[in-house]
């Protein structure tokens, strides 16, 4: 993209098909970055940027952050699974700036045209490179490819310490400065425990609720959640996490069960046989845990049904047609953060 750098609260037209498809190696990458299926449907459309992909968490390292270079997440456009076989994740998207424009920029010569032909070739590029047939370790399986799997070979490593990081949330636009002190000032005197851990021997198979989208929950107390996770932090694999603290006692309606997902380490399709669900609403904020401070990846906590009690709909969202209309919603209650 011509100009200067996007920002926050820019308003960006996703380029045609062809103008994107012109940017993109034999792989569908542009600078090791997949431009997938589930984006082609965004050609043409006109979305604000959300944010700059200058910090965003690890999730396969987990200790560190990584910077994505010209890059921006736009609104809340998620990925839906659609091109990649029904994966759950909901990864947020990441945009390079050379697949936008601002509007009235200047179109350089060359394809613009979103016609057939050239959708046609995009998605023929992308979907020969969604997997890969041999198993990264030489077994059987498919390995697929999406942002998700790709993001380490697509970005920078951030030093732990380094300041930079810091300065370009705030000068980049990402991060106004009174977010910026409150977070900063937390992480001065926040625990270096990054997860909570419960008893050495807990672990226990909680009783299933059932629950199905459109049911209301509210969060246990972290006492409550705490007796059900072993000194790992974790419930039958599934770990409680720092981020997941600010929910405790809090209400929500049930945004999906989670059945299948692409683990990004490993780029496998993984069955989930146990109780799983993400609440609307419930995000990862990147302001409660060491080295994920800022991120901007919004990412949906996995929650089992143990650590969820059932409860009426609030009244401000059983008036008829009230919630479908609003879409994810949730209500404060108790704050249980820490």
């Amino acid at each position: 993209m011509a100009g200067t750098a996007l920002r926050r609260g820019e308003i960006v037209e996703v380029k045609s098909a062809a103008e994107i498809l012109d940017t993109l190696d034999e792989r569908g990458t542009l600078e090791s970055l997949p431009f997938m299926e589930e984006m082609l449907a965004y050609c043409g459309r006109r979305f604000a940027v959300a944010g700059r992909t200058e910090k965003i968490c690890d999730t396969i390292q987990f200790t560190r952050s990584l910077r994505l270079p010209d890059a921006v997440l736009l609104e809340d456009l998620r990925c839906d699974g659609s091109g990649h076989d029904g994966c759950q994740a909901e990864c947020r998207l990441y945009w390079k700036e050379a697949w936008l424009r601002r509007p009235g920029e200047e179109v350089r010569a060359g394809p613009r045209a979103d016609d057939a032909s050239a959708r046609a070739a995009l998605l023929e590029r992308l979907r020969k490179n969604v997997k890969d047939p041999s198993d990264a370790k030489g077994g059987p399986g498919a390995r697929y490819r999406c942002q998700a799997t790709e993001t380490l070979e697509a970005s920078e490593v951030l030093r732990t310490f380094d300041p930079r990081p810091y300065v370009r949330e705030v000068s980049s636009g990402n991060v106004g400065l009174v977010r910026f002190t409150r977070v900063m000032a937390r992480a001065a005197a926040v625990e270096t425990l990054r997860k909570v851990r419960g008893d050495a021997s807990a672990s226990p198979r909680l009783e299933p609720l059932g629950l199905q989208p459109g049911d209301w929950v509210q969060v246990k107390s972290r006492e409550e959640i705490e007796g059900t996770l072993n000194d790992q932090g974790k419930n039958r694999g599934l770990w409680f996490d720092r981020e997941m603290l600010p929910f405790c006692g809090k209400t929500f309606r049930v945004r999906r069960r989670i059945e299948r997902l692409i683990d990004e380490r490993t780029g496998k399709m993984v069955g989930l046989t146990s109780d799983c669900v993400t609440l609307d609403g419930a995000v990862c904020s990147g302001e409660q845990s060491f080295a994920r401070w800022f991120c901007p990846r919004a990412i949906y906590p996995y929650w089992r049904e143990g650590w969820l009690r059932r409860v009426a709909p609030p009244q401000e969202a059983s008036a008829p047609g009230r919630a479908a209309a609003e879409g994810p919603a949730h209500v404060s209650g108790s704050d249980a953060a820490p």
